[in-house]
């Protein structure tokens, strides 16, 4: 089979001939129809993630048809369409993930190749009414979307949710899973373009966090905040204490900003606010964001699609972060 592989940091993704995966008992092997990019991929081609390994095939997104089954694995699913929730081995505590958990796409294979093989307890059928490239785009943005607005944020009807950064893969979900539960929604961006992108999909506002003034706007706009979504921390984390709502939840799931600054403690305390870290999510989780995508005909938003081939070039399209969605890579 044809794979794309990352044969060191800072070399071009190659598209080579590899060997087809062996299944052991409790594998499937999943023939690829689409497979999408995250900002891991690319930190990853950048040599700047833990426990990297090269050679290596990367892709945590996948869609495709189930083409074989291992040991022990029920024959029915040969021929179904899936997507692969790429979080494996969470472990027994619904509030943290164990030591042994990992992401398919490293250090396992991932799903930039015409097949890949993982655990038959992490397929899921793929939602009808969305295309390759759209369900391709849902399982890790879309989980971690998910756990950081209902698991970790108690997003709910009514609420003022603010995303920041909203270009992201996982910020275009946070809003609209968020809208879709009902909650009004604002955001901030660094492009008038994406903001505006933004309100299409359903946002009541829109800052462009380049100005020195943003959060003021923001306090104009919305007045306060129950649930803030960030993935970026860095001095820009500081200005989000003040436009909490007493008991407002922050939760954060990057740090492509930097790390957190100073930031005034008695803010915190008084206004009872939490904050509070995730990492993608739960069995559980990733059973209920595909129930709410399907419940409310959710289509992810996908910025590009790219052939497989050509995942150099679409990689390099998140340099410098012009997209709005997901980037898609098609079989």
């Amino acid at each position: 089979m044809k794979a794309i592989v990352l044969e060191a940091a800072d070399q071009p993704l190659v598209w080579k001939d590899i060997e087809k995966p062996t299944l052991q008992a409790g594998e499937v092997l999943v023939q690829i129809k689409a497979a999408a990019l995250n900002r891991r991929d690319w930190w990853i081609t950048k040599g700047q993630y833990a426990g990297i390994k090269y050679p290596s095939i990367l892709g945590s997104d996948g869609s495709g048809i189930v083409a074989e089954v291992g040991p022990d694995v029920d024959q029915t699913w040969i021929g179904k369409e899936v997507i692969i929730n790429p979080g494996n081995n969470w472990g027994d505590h619904p509030e943290f993930q164990q030591k042994e958990f990992k992401i398919l796409g490293l250090p396992d294979d991932g799903a930039f190749a015409e097949f890949v093989k993982t655990g038959a307890e992490y397929l899921y059928p793929k939602p009808s009414h969305l295309t390759w490239e759209q369900a391709a785009a849902i399982p890790l943005a879309g989980l971690t979307a998910y756990r950081a607005l209902f698991t970790k944020g108690k997003a709910k009807k009514g609420d003022k949710v603010l995303i920041v950064g909203v270009g992201a893969g996982t910020g275009s979900f946070a809003l609209q899973f968020a809208v879709a539960a009902g909650c009004q929604v604002f955001v901030t961006s660094g492009s008038g373009e994406k903001i505006d992108a933004a309100k299409k999909l359903g946002a009541a506002a829109g800052v462009n966090y380049k100005a020195q003034d943003w959060a003021d706007q923001l306090k104009h706009l919305a007045g306060g905040f129950d649930v803030i979504i960030d993935s970026a921390l860095g001095e820009g984390f500081a200005p989000l204490l003040d436009l909490c709502n007493p008991g407002a939840r922050i939760v954060f799931f990057g740090g492509t900003a930097g790390n957190l600054p100073a930031l005034n403690a008695r803010v915190i305390f008084w206004k009872q606010i939490s904050i509070l870290g995730t990492t993608m999510g739960t069995q559980e989780d990733f059973k209920a964001m595909l129930e709410l995508i399907n419940q409310h005909q959710i289509v992810p938003v996908v910025d590009e699609v790219f052939p497989m081939a050509e995942a150099e070039k679409a990689i390099r399209k998140m340099d410098d972060s012009a997209q709005f969605g997901k980037i898609v890579l098609r079989n």
